[in-house]
């Protein structure tokens, strides 16, 4: 399949090099062409270290990294497409501003269209779309080429066809896909906003230090600790999506944001991309 991936950052490449490494092309997309060269330096270097790893050949990496292609411009570039996936920010203008770009530059009604987004409605994202029957959400996590789960979001009109192109596409990938209904968060971030805003409110309470509370739950099993995979999505990027499943809920004080994480957005603090978080990191990824 030949997948175009609209949006360069941290989602949008992770997806990309996931693509690539299953034997997908991929188009790699974004109007910011320094985006564009992090995120090559990033798949490529990747890619450098499954060699490393004897994961694959030298001549096969060359050969994954030829499949990857950087565009700054949709034009001539949608027609050949078999999924387009926007990961682009959680702003539902900014969203339905590229779906416009990408239909105006020629999807076709069989090219799957999807988005990423993590707590937006798909309905609302489809319902404005020229060929709403192939519309899909497919919300992958970070990092987006290691993390197995995806959850596929279809509508009330999404095509069965369309779905099991889906489906087949992420297994391809090595990834467990799992049908979620159309509610704000979905199934993950539904339950993930009280596994971060609980956390912060031990801390904002001094029941416990930052450290000690994701100390406490790697020991019971978690991966990593609240507090580190904030830092790991950003700051920003979860605060946001925490705001937009309390707005859809209608201010259900299960959501609420927490006054501790906007104040480390104030602060530019985002997290590993910012090189400073809840934890400090020797260096911006």
């Amino acid at each position: 399949m030949t997948i175009l991936i609209c949006g360069s950052g941290t989602m949008g490449r992770g997806i990309a090099l996931a693509s690539i490494l299953s034997g997908h092309s991929a188009k790699l997309y974004d109007k910011q062409t320094k985006a564009l060269d992090k995120a090559k330096e990033f798949i490529e270097s990747q890619i450098n270290k499954g060699v490393t790893k004897g994961n694959y050949t030298a001549e096969k990496a060359e050969e994954y990294k030829s499949t990857c292609h950087y565009i700054d411009t949709l034009n001539d570039q949608v027609s050949d497409c078999d999924i387009i996936i926007e990961a682009i920010i959680e702003s539902l203008e900014d969203k339905e501003e590229l779906f416009q770009t990408i239909e105006n530059a020629g999807i076709g009604k069989d090219t799957i269209l999807a988005t990423n987004t993590s707590s937006l409605s798909v309905n609302v994202l489809s319902k404005t779309r020229t060929y709403p029957e192939s519309f899909i959400g497919l919300h992958f996590f970070n990092p987006a080429h290691l993390m197995k789960l995806v959850e596929i979001v279809r509508t009330p009109i999404t095509e069965q066809s369309i779905l099991d192109t889906a489906m087949t596409y992420c297994i391809s990938l090595k990834k467990v896909p799992v049908i979620a209904k159309d509610v704000p968060g979905f199934i993950v971030n539904r339950v993930a906003r009280n596994y971060y805003n609980e956390a912060m409110r031990i801390a904002t309470e001094y029941a416990a230090s930052i450290e000690q509370i994701d100390s406490l739950m790697k020991s019971v099993g978690f991966k990593m600790g609240p507090f580190e995979l904030m830092d790991l999505i950003g700051n920003d990027v979860n605060l946001e999506v925490t705001k937009s499943v309390y707005g859809q809920y209608f201010n259900d004080p299960r959501f609420t944001p927490s006054i501790m994480q906007q104040d480390y957005v104030n602060a530019g603090m985002f997290g590993r991309k910012s090189g400073n978080g809840f934890y400090k990191y020797d260096s911006q990824s």
